[in-house]
């Protein structure tokens, strides 16, 4: 490595490892979880031959974080079912885990088919609207302006509708996860 690609990195390391640090901790169980991923971000950002061939640093980076988080989640293979589970800082649960697991028990099977049924009946429950927004945006990964431009709607409107649509399943979902878990 040059003395050029060290003074890069390290303009680089200080410009956004604290932002990234703080991206990845919300997507992970734990800090320690949150520095591994972030090292291994800092080590493939080493490993590039020509820094300043990278358009845009910040969605690199974003986009390195996103995939290896998802390779954490991939290799992570919990022995209990427990292991699936935790909370964050406000309290919410994530079973995402256990849905992304690649490992295929009969309890994970049989969680997986008891939430994906849960939540349709729940998204049910909800006006059309809002059911509309999440899934188009959590389940077929539309963005929040391209439903507003494809509703001709207000993109304040439709952030409130998908707000309420979470309300609504995070309060009915959580009992499924408390029927699970507790």
């Amino acid at each position: 490595m040059t003395t050029d690609t060290g003074n890069a990195i390290a303009s680089t390391i200080k410009e956004y490892g604290k932002r990234l640090f703080g991206f990845i901790r919300n997507k992970v169980r734990s800090e320690q979880d949150a520095e591994d991923i972030l090292q291994d971000v800092w080590y493939q950002l080493s490993n590039v031959i020509n820094i300043e061939e990278i358009d845009q640093m910040s969605g690199w980076l974003h986009q390195v974080a996103r995939n290896k988080i998802i390779d954490k989640y991939r290799k992570k293979t919990p022995e209990l079912l427990d292991d699936f589970t935790y909370e964050n800082e406000e309290d919410n649960f994530s079973i995402s885990d256990i849905l992304l697991a690649d490992n295929y028990t009969p309890e994970t099977e049989y969680i997986r088919e008891v939430f994906w049924k849960e939540l349709f009946i729940a998204l049910e429950e909800l006006p059309e609207n809002q059911r509309q927004v999440f899934v188009w945006n959590e389940l077929e990964d539309v963005t929040l302006q391209d439903i507003a431009t494809k509703t001709n709607e207000n993109l304040k409107t439709i952030i409130s509708r998908k707000g309420y649509a979470v309300k609504h399943l995070r309060k009915r979902m959580k009992t499924v996860y408390d029927e699970f878990f507790n």
